[in-house]
């Protein structure tokens, strides 16, 4: 689903005047700078074999990490990337887009300027990144991709399989309902794989059950504040009522949709379910207001991304897809995955 590709090459000399500081207005978001020293090895996350960083142009190895955004989830990769950045001896770099797919390009551009060793990019829209894999592969950067797939030949990514991420959720959403009852989708951006793929998944398991119908679905861009918006509009609609099942994308809209049900008295007769498991999220499970979630390991996400940018460095192999496997939560197994996010 990637555009087709586009060359910003040549204007790469010239942004060198433009290198991100700690904190850049050019790239559109702010930059952090960790500097790590060196510690004791683990068991990578990835899928090639773990290793120190090997020095570049005689220092560390200096890794550029370019966001989109810093939302709950994404906070905890990036404390993930840096962790696995001081285990590894490298300098990580974290820049954050403010969600402009343009400021994301114009940040690795400049990662490319400062001459980092390797470049790491969870995109603000997969199917813009094409962009930024012409730019690193020109300059003979290593590239690697993590959260978000763009899926781009020779391009490792590091993540999870949002299909069955959406499938997993609606098959226990399903459960609750009795396989019957109509269905909302709460959908992430539509411009990431991750919103399509998840959102298909739940129509997917629906289409497996006569009883049950999706008859609304609305984009609220992975934001609690909209997700509860878009909730509180179908409410009063009548389109949202007793007895339905809200799937959505992640926990943030999840948890905006309970807010509207609370405050419309409905949360007991609706089933809420979303995909992260982050710590609000599983709070909210224990006080019986999500019925169920989907694990998404955001530490393991952050460290195989450093390690998979980091063994390229090395000359290492890296699989194109290093997998962090999703997990259902429910209140059974919460207890398994307090505190992991």
């Amino acid at each position: 689903m990637a555009l087709s590709p586009t060359r910003r090459i040549a204007g790469l000399v010239a942004a060198a005047a433009f290198v991100l500081s700690a904190c850049s207005s050019s790239g559109g978001g702010a930059a952090t700078t960790a500097a790590s020293a060196p510690a004791a090895s683990a068991p990578a996350e990835s899928a090639a074999a773990s290793g120190a960083a090997s020095p570049a142009a005689g220092g560390a190895v200096k890794l550029g990490v370019a966001f989109p955004n810093s939302d709950t989830f994404l906070s905890r990769v990036q404390d993930g990337m840096k962790a696995k950045a001081t285990e590894l001896g490298a300098e990580i770099t974290i820049t954050d887009a403010k969600d402009d797919t343009q400021a994301q390009l114009t940040q690795v551009e400049n990662f490319i300027s400062q001459g980092v060793s390797a470049i790491i990019v969870v995109p603000v829209d997969t199917s813009a990144a094409q962009p930024m894999a012409d730019a690193a592969k020109a300059a003979n950067i290593p590239l690697v991709f993590v959260n978000r797939n763009p899926s781009i030949a020779g391009v490792p990514y590091v993540g999870s399989d949002s299909l069955y991420a959406g499938t997993v959720e609606m098959e226990e959403l399903a459960k609750l309902a009795g396989g019957k009852g109509d269905v909302v989708i709460l959908q992430g951006q539509v411009t990431n794989e991750a919103a399509v793929l998840r959102t298909q998944g739940c129509n997917d398991v629906v289409g497996k059950n006569p009883g049950m119908k999706v008859v609304a679905t609305q984009a609220g861009d992975w934001d609690r504040a909209k997700g509860q918006a878009i909730a509180e509009n179908w409410i009063q609609s009548g389109t949202l009522k007793e007895g339905m099942v809200i799937c959505a994308n992640n926990d943030e809209m999840a948890l905006g949709a309970i807010n509207a049900l609370k405050a419309a008295n409905l949360l007991d007769k609706v089933f809420v379910g979303g995909v992260d498991a982050t710590s609000e999220a599983l709070a909210a499970m224990q006080a019986g207001d999500l019925e169920v979630t989907v694990f998404q390991d955001a530490k393991g996400q952050g460290n195989g991304g450093v390690q998979a940018a980091v063994d390229l460095v090395n000359g290492k192999t890296v699989n194109d897809l290093v997998d962090i496997p999703y997990q259902l939560v429910t209140p059974a197994n919460i207890n398994d995955f307090l505190g992991a996010n």
